[in-house]
């Protein structure tokens, strides 16, 4: 558990590089990108003291140094002079302008990827519901749902995934089958696959489950170990996934997504045990997101893996079952610490990865732990653009304290979006 720190008040009079500092004050009220952070030289003492605080609480346990000796008071002491802001202090002014930008950018991206992704999950639930008494316009609503999603991703070149809030997920067949899509098709994008293959690959995928509806709910849904004979039932749903795709004519791509999303290069898969020439490339792309994905997100949240934890987890003891360079590929864009992971900064800082850019995925944004800042308000720091700042390790949820938790709110259940701001402002334009 990470126990509250110990801190003291320091006239402002006795700070000096290597302090420990925290600012009791909002964060949009001083120019620093955090408000606890380590004193690094006489411009940021000069700017905390434009703050007009008396006193400042250090952490001594933080800081390199001890505070500087109070200094003697004399009777015609001379008034404290106003110190202007040096170009420095201006600087860092500026950019703080700039970080408060890219937080309402990033605040506006996550709503915006909520939105969609809801309007997507109310889709697949239609199109599921209508699977069987309008097949046709079923597969029209798929057809156009992945077009949608697949135009988001061909506007850029980086691929932005955020991580979705706990309160907006509510049937998990719909969520998961959205899950495995969205990472398929970015994996597909920086595989560099053609589109017309990442139209199949959402499609399958939008499918690949399919065939549970005729698997009992207490059977799929089930929270705790199957038996062998209900594990055997269970792994039917692909066998009955394919009966269904090609009932409704679904194209050879996304049936063989649909039929072999379970198999492995190393033949330990199901229903077939196929090796890797004679599984389709397709599904062997599903196979890895499929698996990542079920590992965050079991029937028992209890016993789900965190994403750092899953992405550890195949790439040591599941290597040999995937396709390899696409597995290195997916941890590369994901990133070692995906979305949902919570991290602690190498300045001490505790955080959680609330998004990650596929071209640049060992600098994702960090929603930020800071008491003094209200938890619907929280900071969210870019890495890409604080390069003084990195991950240090990654920590289980269980390792927060109380107020740690509460505050960062670690999801049960992962879920991810692309950002689809800019194909619609495209769109528009």
């Amino acid at each position: 558990m990470c126990a509250a720190p110990i801190t003291v008040n320091v006239p402002v009079e006795q700070l000096c590089i290597g302090l420990y500092v925290h600012l009791d004050m909002s964060w949009l009220e001083h120019s620093f990108a955090l408000n606890s952070f380590k004193i690094k030289s006489q411009e940021e003492i000069n700017a905390i003291r434009q703050l007009g605080l008396k006193t400042v609480r250090v952490n001594p346990a933080k800081s390199d140094n001890r505070p500087l000796p109070p200094q003697p008071k004399t009777a015609d002491a001379p008034a404290p002079v106003i110190v202007e802001q040096t170009p420095e202090e201006l600087a860092l002014i500026q950019e703080k302008k700039a970080r408060i930008e890219r937080l309402i950018k990033e605040r506006n991206a996550i709503a915006q990827c909520e939105k969609q992704l809801l309007k997507a999950a109310t889709t697949l639930k239609s199109i599921t519901r209508n699977l069987f008494s309008r097949p046709q316009e079923a597969v029209r609503e798929a057809d156009q749902l992945v077009q949608q999603m697949l135009d988001s991703l061909l506007v850029d070149k980086d691929i932005a995934i955020h991580l979705m809030n706990d309160k907006i997920v509510g049937e998990e067949a719909y969520y998961h089958s959205l899950n495995v899509a969205v990472l398929t098709m970015m994996l597909a994008k920086e595989l560099k696959f053609p589109a017309d293959d990442i139209k199949q690959l959402g499609m399958g995928c939008m499918f690949h489950d399919i065939g549970k509806v005729e698997i009992p709910d207490r059977i799929v849904n089930k929270t705790f170990a199957l038996t062998k004979a209900e594990q055997n039932l269970l792994q039917m749903h692909s066998h009955y996934g394919q009966q269904i795709a090609e009932k409704i004519n679904l194209s050879k791509g996304a049936i063989d997504i649909i039929s072999q999303h379970h198999e492995y290069v190393d033949g330990s898969g199901y229903p077939q045990q196929l090796k890797a020439d004679r599984i389709s490339p397709l599904a062997r792309i599903v196979a890895i997101t499929n698996t990542y994905d079920n590992l965050c997100n079991k029937p028992n949240p209890a016993d789900s893996l965190s994403p750092y934890e899953a992405m550890s987890y195949m790439f040591a003891h599941m290597s040999k079952q995937f396709d390899a360079p696409a597995l290195n590929l997916f941890i590369r864009c994901m990133g070692v610490y995906p979305p949902g992971t919570i991290v602690k900064l190498s300045d001490g800082t505790l955080g959680m990865v609330v998004a990650v850019n596929s071209g640049k995925p060992l600098r994702p944004s960090v929603l930020i732990y800071d008491p003094s800042v209200p938890k619907n308000e929280a900071i969210i720091i870019d890495l890409l653009h604080e390069p003084i700042l990195d991950i240090a390790a990654s920590l289980k949820p269980g390792q927060l304290s109380p107020e740690v938790y509460e505050y960062l709110s670690p999801r049960k259940r992962m879920t991810y979006f692309f950002d689809t701001q800019k194909a619609e402002n495209q769109k528009r334009q």
